[in-house]
């Protein structure tokens, strides 16, 4: 006899199913992490052909990220297609406000454009947005759905928890892996973003996954490093002192510090006031 737990997934699997068939074609923004993925794999699942994924490339991409998308892509048989964006050419997004995401978002709305305009049916672009998303500052979601898309997942009402549940059972690699934010979410709220500070950040993350670290984040503070690993991994981390201070220093870093707080998707928000504004 199935649980409940599992008669509430079956149905947002179905509700999920019934969202994307009723579209002609999808676009579906595909960044390769876990909510992404279950929207690409589901859309091809449900749409074959008529579906495609598009991922997003531009500086704030870590390169590691660029290649898992286009390997699991191959791996599943999806229809993909990476494009370029150009948000680092707008002013807006390089000063870092609290409406960074939105430049960004808008930037791939304007690169998913021509592919849309080309197609003979209908297209819809859809994200892998969740419920848990929506209560976080995230501008990006506006700028997307500004521009007509959609948001499947939190149509069909599934939580991160319930992405990465469905994912497991439909046997999916990208089950558990890390959220992996753009690397320009590194830099605090007010620090320009550059082309330097996005290449040194992905140097010293891709040194520390060398050595083991999966689930991280490198703020960058100038020629400050400020290490970010899940509490469970600290001790591990210290242990490592000379090895890690070692792979962020030729990254290009002065000194390495370490968040004795852990890992905190987002926690630069905190900056920002009740109205996503930098605050005083």
């Amino acid at each position: 006899m199935a649980s409940s737990s599992d008669t509430s997934m079956q149905a947002k699997e179905q509700q999920l199913r019934t969202i994307l068939a009723e579209f002609d074609n999808v676009v579906v923004g595909f960044s390769g992490g876990a909510d992404s993925a279950l929207l690409a794999w589901m859309a091809n699942d449900v749409l074959g052909s008529r579906s495609v994924a598009v991922t997003a490339v531009s500086p704030s991409l870590a390169e590691d990220e660029h290649s898992w998308c286009r390997e699991l892509s191959e791996a599943w048989g999806l229809r993909w297609q990476a494009v370029e964006t150009h948000e680092m050419e707008m002013a807006a997004y390089r000063a870092n406000d609290g409406d960074r995401c939105f430049y960004c978002k808008d930037a791939l709305m304007n690169a998913i454009e021509p592919l849309v305009a080309m197609a003979a049916d209908d297209v819809t672009v859809t994200l892998g947005v969740n419920v848990d998303d929506l209560g976080d500052h995230r501008p990006g979601q506006q700028a997307a759905e500004q521009r007509g898309a959609r948001f499947p997942l939190v149509e069909a009402g599934f939580t991160k928890a319930d992405v990465r549940s469905l994912s497991r059972d439909l046997g999916l690699v990208t089950w558990d892996k890390p959220a992996a934010a753009c690397l320009a979410s590194r830099l605090p709220y007010g620090t320009p973003v550059t082309m330097g500070r996005l290449r040194t950040v992905d140097r010293a993350e891709a040194a520390l996954k060398a050595l083991g670290f999966a689930e991280l984040r490198v703020r960058d503070y100038d020629d400050i490093a400020r290490i970010e690993v899940p509490l469970a991994s600290l001790d591990s981390l210290v242990a490592r002192r000379a090895e890690v201070v070692a792979a962020v220093q030729s990254a290009g870093y002065r000194y390495v510090t370490v968040d004795l707080e852990g890992l905190r998707s987002g926690n630069l928000n905190q900056a920002l006031g009740d109205d996503g504004r930098l605050a005083d």
